[in-house]
């Protein structure tokens, strides 16, 4: 009831400083107003708007007036600040201050949930639009001084738990007022992430596609809710509806999670304010073309403890560089023009702040900018002019400081919240620290004080050797006791002039009175040190990134090029077989000529001689390059898509590329009966995620069948299906209500736009392919005879290695095979596999191609393809065809790759051997002209990388004799131990 009652009150009074309209119980009642003048400061209005010896005025907890020549009322109360700074106080817009932490939900962890809990809501607890903090709000008075004494006055709070998160408040850190007066907006923003809630164990998402695909959902159904449309009250929709016009603040981990973000922003025409990760620097202008406004949280990593050479071996070049280039990630930002505010989100004390962005501003972070995003960035962000300034009108929120805020020495002294003055260090305390020389007892000590105000604390050395003793500093009296081995002397004192001399009297053990001093001592090198300072300064050496920011990742990006290849074996897998002393000429990314005796004035000319040039592998069936696989909370998940979560940065793509491997159908996994849509990328090392995928790429999805798909495995499996004839009536109610739909929509009629069936309406309308993971013989019947009914047919079975026993039907059909080599045995459905199974399916007349379904596999596809001549007798050329224009059929893609042919895309591999060789090597993969990987440099890579570890091997031993902090490495066994074999190992 207290909670309601100050949300209706806020409604109806936003700005009030007291219940003015309240009665009294008797007496007269006076209003006291208080006028506050602070002159002769230096006063950052703005960042870029500074006045020197300018007065500040205020009344009532608002800025009144501001200049140098501003008129001070009588009775004005004045506060002399004479060589101190006012700055604006800063603003933190990603916070859950006051918000109590939500409860974990409870329950059996083994029993999956996939129905929502909550009634009268969206059908998926992680969608919490609904939800308002308010009622969850409770002033954090101990929070609230730590980051009062940080220099913060603002804070937007939010309940940090779910995908959708419900709104914020905006809240002044005033530990004097109450919420009526503090809480300065009820709803701020609205909050999202990829995260599920806590509260609820629905399992759906189990992914981030799947978290991808369900925003989508959401907003499509909040858009058909907000017509009228749906006959159920959804109040998560209403709530969302009512909040689409507020900040929409998303929460990320990584910048390949920002960029996700901001894709599906666009798709809905909603700008997203970004809160990274600190990792933007690694994809700067991709961070850049999203136009978004960020949220940056300055958490850099420790150091790596090296002393140990074995464990400093097991640490990833990845991990270093982070070390040491995360400190560089405001400077890029700044410098690309990218719209940042800074956050207190995810440091452990909020004392650090301070350290982390000094160290930013070392590392050529602008201390303007600095205060650019502590101030008048978040809140324009937020869209709020009255606080991150110091203009008329604007709330009095103002840190006073010894001098410049971003620098280690300067002391802040006071943080005024709505006017209301809170000391964090008291200004009337002289600053004494420094060196000095102690004369006490006829000897000279070296006295240390160092600290801020009343925590100024003093220790004490004769020579080398430190004294035991004791320092206060407290009203002007300084008390000093020295404990030696003869006793102890006592001393109390008293500053003496303006350049901190010291002196008084001193009582030994027995009662004795003396004298004592201390002066301070000026260095002569003082300007010597401070040039070295500035060098030292100089001398931080920041790696340059490159792309992705791992080992073997490329400083440029490869550049198209017209090559000829001269005098080489071309394996063309097409009708002309292999070719022989042949040239082959690639231009503008595309395959130009073949023949004899070409020329190309500006070509590059590579010699082929006694080399093999065959097209680039193609891989069917694939899980590399993604930071997802299954979404499996649902038997069916055919609203998401792999093309949402490709990561650039996988080792594998240049493993793949090591191996001849050019193209990859990137699959869902084989968790469900439908799965998801495939994303079908070419290797292009370095390149961002969407510059891999193809352009008008054919559209796949993965389907399954068997042991996985029923949770044969599963100790709690609770899902439909159980059972393999359980899969079969899955497809046919899928298919049926896709059927259904897909003649709605192409009725003209007003329809709700379901993603998941539009997906299945595109494989009936013959528009979408099906890619299924397939084992048993009765399976494979039964899926070709499901889709014969409802008129299509199945695209592929991959695995399919009972594919010998019904190759005749697949032929008939018309389905493609995808299958191992000779895998077989590995689990129970796999029992009658044969390594002749790839021969026995192509000799009906079925496609085949060898696929991977491995990280490793993929990279050795040449020899893959050589088992089916030992198994099966295969010629030469139709078992290479099996790995490079068969999988091209499969995909849809073999008009543009899969063999060398005139105008197909310049996708060509360069083998030291005969291709399906033991002995061969890629010496050469090119794909679109571009050389993503060669043998020669890929040798000069291995050596820059011990080089660079080298270096920053010796960073951390410096930073670690420095005094600085650092971390043990972990241990091989770890979960995230990363191999050096080749550098990189995803976790």
């Amino acid at each position: 009831m207290k909670k309601l009652f100050f949300l209706l009150f806020f409604l109806s009074f936003t700005i009030v400083y007291a219940q003015d309209y309240f009665p009294t119980d008797s007496g007269v009642k006076t209003t006291e107003t208080t006028l506050v003048a602070l002159t002769n400061a230096t006063i950052y209005v703005t960042p870029k708007k500074v006045i020197k010896k300018g007065t500040l005025l205020i009344e009532n907890g608002k800025v009144i007036g501001v200049g140098r020549s501003v008129k001070i009322p009588t009775g004005t109360e004045t506060i002399d600040l004479s060589g101190k700074t006012i700055y604006p106080s800063f603003i933190d817009i990603y916070s859950d201050f006051g918000i109590k932490k939500p409860k974990r939900a409870s329950g059996n962890s083994r029993v999956t949930q996939y129905d929502a809990s909550r009634e009268g809501y969206y059908w998926n607890d992680h969608i919490r639009p609904d939800v308002n903090p308010l009622k969850d709000f409770s002033f954090d008075a101990k929070k609230a001084k730590s980051l009062i004494s940080a220099g913060f006055g603002v804070v937007n709070t939010h309940m940090a738990d779910g995908i959708i998160r419900g709104n914020g408040l905006l809240i002044a850190l005033n530990p004097n007022a109450t919420d009526a007066y503090r809480i300065l907006d009820t709803k701020s923003a609205q909050y999202l992430s990829f995260s599920k809630s806590v509260t609820s164990r629905q399992a759906y998402p189990s992914s981030r596609m799947g978290a991808m695909a369900l925003l989508r959902q959401v907003y499509l159904d909040a858009d058909w809710y907000a017509k009228g449309n749906m006959k159920n009250k959804d109040l998560a929709l209403k709530a969302l509806n009512e909040n689409k016009n507020l900040i929409q603040i998303f929460e990320t981990n990584n910048h390949l999670d920002a960029l996700r973000a901001d894709k599906v922003g666009d798709e809905f025409g909603m700008q997203y304010t970004i809160v990274g990760s600190g990792d933007e620097y690694e994809r700067i202008n991709d961070i850049k073309s999203t136009n978004a406004n960020f949220i940056i949280p300055i958490n850099f990593s420790n150091a790596y403890d090296v002393s140990n050479p074995l464990l400093a071996q097991q640490i990833s070049l990845r991990d270093m560089r982070k070390w040491n280039q995360e400190p560089s990630n405001l400077k890029a930002l700044a410098e690309n023009e990218v719209n940042f505010a800074l956050t207190t989100h995810s440091l452990k004390s909020v004392k650090s702040f301070h350290k982390n962005l000094q160290k930013a501003i070392k590392y050529g972070f602008d201390k303007e900018k600095a205060l650019e995003a502590l101030t008048t960035i978040p809140a324009t962000i937020i869209g709020n002019n009255a606080i991150g300034n110091l203009n008329e009108g604007s709330y009095a929120n103002f840190i006073i400081t010894s001098g410049d805020i971003f620098d280690a020495k300067t002391t802040l002294y006071e943080n005024w919240v709505q006017g209301d003055k809170n000391v964090i260090n008291d200004m009337n305390i002289p600053d004494i620290t420094g060196s000095y020389m102690l004369y006490v007892n006829n000897k000279n000590y070296d006295l240390t004080i160092s600290g801020k105000g009343a925590k100024q604390s003093g220790s004490i050395k004769l020579g080398d050797k430190k004294i035991k003793s004791k320092f206060s500093f407290k009203d002007d009296w300084i008390e000093i006791t020295l404990n030696e081995e003869n006793g102890y002397t006592r001393m109390i004192g008293k500053i003496i002039n303006a350049a901190n001399a010291m002196q008084g009297t001193a009582f030994d053990i027995l009662g004795n009175e003396t004298s004592w001093s201390a002066s301070k001592v000026v260095k002569k090198d003082a300007k010597k040190k401070k040039s070295s300072k500035k060098s030292k300064k100089n001398d931080i050496v920041v790696m340059p990134v490159s792309y992705p920011n791992m080992g073997f990742g490329n400083y440029v990006q490869p550049k198209q090029e017209t090559i000829l290849i001269k005098n080489v074996t071309v394996w063309t897998s097409e009708d002309a077989g292999i070719l022989e002393n042949t040239d082959v000429l690639l231009k503008n990314g595309e395959i130009a000529e073949i023949g004899k005796n070409l020329r190309a004035r500006g070509a590059k000319e590579i010699d082929g001689t006694g080399k093999h040039l065959t097209a680039g592998i193609v891989d069917e069936h694939s899980h590399i390059a993604t930071s997802a696989v299954n979404e499996g909370a649902q038997n069916s998940s055919a609203e998401v898509t792999i093309e949402d979560v490709v990561d650039p940065t996988d080792i594998n793509i240049y493993r793949n590329l090591s191996g001849g491997t050019t193209t990859a159908q990137i699959l869902h996994g084989s968790a469900n009966p439908i799965g998801g849509r495939s994303a079908i990328i070419k290797l292009k090392w370095g390149e961002n995620a969407e510059n891999m995928i193809y352009d008008n790429t054919p559209k796949f999805i993965k389907f399954a069948l068997g042991e996985n798909v029923k949770q044969s495995r599963y100790q709690n499996g609770v899902r439909f299906p159980q059972t393999r004839m359980g899969v079969e009536q899955v497809f046919t109610d899928y298919f049926t209500r896709a059927k259904e739909y897909d003649a709605l929509k192409k009725s003209g009629k007003p329809y709700r736009k379901d993603i998941e069936m539009e997906t299945l309406s595109e494989i009936l309308n013959k528009e979408r392919f099906i890619s299924c993971h397939s084992y048993v013989q009765s399976e494979i019947n039964m899926l070709m005879k499901v889709a014969e009914k409802f008129d299509f047919n199945i695209n592929t079975f991959t695995h399919i290695l009972e594919g010998y026993k019904v190759a005749d039907k697949m032929q008939e059909h018309g389905v493609g095979g995808s299958t191992f080599s000779d895998w077989w045995a590995y689990k129970y459905e796999v029992n009658d596999a044969i390594p002749y199974n790839a021969a026995i399916m192509h000799n009906a007349g079925v496609t085949v191609a060898i696929n991977s379904d491995d990280r490793e596999m993929s990279r050795r596809l040449n020899q893959e393809a050589a088992k089916t001549i030992k198994y099966g007798g295969m010629t030469e050329l139709e078992a290479w065809k099996m790995v490079t224009i068969n999988p091209a059929k499969l995909l849809h893609i073999d008009d543009r790759v899969g063999s060398i042919k005139k105008g197909k895309d310049a996708d060509v591999v360069l083998w030291s051997h005969h291709p399906m060789s033991i002995y061969a090597k890629a010496e050469k993969t090119i794909v679109d002209g571009k050389i993503y990987f060669d043998i020669e440099l890929d040798k000069n890579k291995r050596a820059a990388i011990k080089q660079e570890k080298s270096k920053l091997i010796k960073m951390m031993l410096d930073e670690k004799m420095g005094g600085g902090k650092t971390k043990v490495p972990m241990k091989r066994g770890d979960r995230n131990f990363q191999c050096d074999t080749l550098e990189e190992t995803k976790s």
